[in-house]
């Protein structure tokens, strides 16, 4: 194989979910970059695939990266795993993929299993628009604040979080985002999964009756100043559109200067009323 640096989805729980692709590329690799070479060398045996390991995590990226970039820079093809789910998203690898662009080498996305696409496409919130903020900050204060700058976002909120960590979180969503709907989705693909839904409060009465363990996705619903200011914008746009018959740039200037919305989200929210008007007829 050419050198090509491979960033490989692995399952998140379920073996089932590896694909036939991600099996043959990571079978034909000269090395394999893995957050844990231990973990990660159960899926390989399950898999029975035989490859050097080298370790890629958070604390040693510096010096291991510079070590993979150099067997890609002598032609070697390498693929990089983390523990579970997708690289990059919430797990190292942004750096060795944004220095192998940087030098011209060729990155290979293999799609496959990703936590927060999954406990979206599984929630029932709003999924044309989302944003994925990862894990929310540790201590009470920098939480707080990293969700308020979150709060007239227009599509539901993604987060990771730790299970010891997730009545304070949703404690703090209430405090600062009210009580909106929010989705818990937990061990997701695995024997014991759940979606706890219902307004924050709900959900944390659900959660206290006892201990949350495994991997936990928070799934935050647009509250409803942020869905009347998002109807309105529509509203607009629709007239601007449809009845005055305004191209799609002039229709996202004039709503965005009448709603105060940026005029970059008027323009894609215009665009998809544009491209759903056409589906539909």
């Amino acid at each position: 194989m050419p050198a090509t640096l491979y960033i490989i989805a692995t399952p998140i729980g379920n073996l089932e979910d590896m694909t036939y692709r991600a099996v043959r590329i990571l079978s034909e690799v000269d090395l394999i970059a893995a957050e844990d070479t231990r973990h990660s060398l159960k899926l390989l045996n399950h898999f029975n695939i035989s490859k050097p390991l080298t370790s890629y995590f958070d604390h040693n990226q510096q010096l291991k990266g510079e070590r993979i970039l150099n067997a890609l820079r002598q032609g070697r093809s390498v693929a990089l795993i983390s523990d579970a789910g997708t690289p990059c998203i919430s797990d190292p690898g942004y750096n060795l993929v944004r220095d192998a662009v940087a030098e011209g080498i060729p990155v290979v996305p293999i799609p496959g299993a990703c936590a927060a696409v999954a406990a979206l496409s599984g929630s029932g919130l709003p999924s044309d628009s989302f944003t994925f903020a990862g894990f929310p900050p540790a201590r009470q204060g920098k939480r707080c604040a990293f969700l308020a700058d979150m709060a007239g976002l227009p599509g539901t909120l993604v987060l990771y979080e730790a299970p010891h960590r997730l009545e304070e979180t949703l404690r703090d969503i209430r405090q600062t985002l009210g009580d909106r709907q929010v989705v818990v989705a937990r061990e997701l693909s695995k024997i014991y999964e759940e979606f706890v839904r219902g307004s924050v409060s709900e959900v944390m009465a659900s959660v206290a009756r006892g201990p949350v363990r495994g991997e936990i996705v928070i799934l935050i619903a647009p509250g409803e100043a942020v869905l009347k200011e998002i109807e309105a914008l529509d509203t607009l746009l629709q007239r601007f559109l449809a009845e005055e018959g305004l191209s799609v740039k002039d229709a996202a200037r004039k709503a965005s200067a009448i709603t105060g919305t940026s005029r970059s989200e008027a323009y894609s929210q215009a665009l998809r009323l544009r491209d759903d008007s056409k589906t539909s007829t």
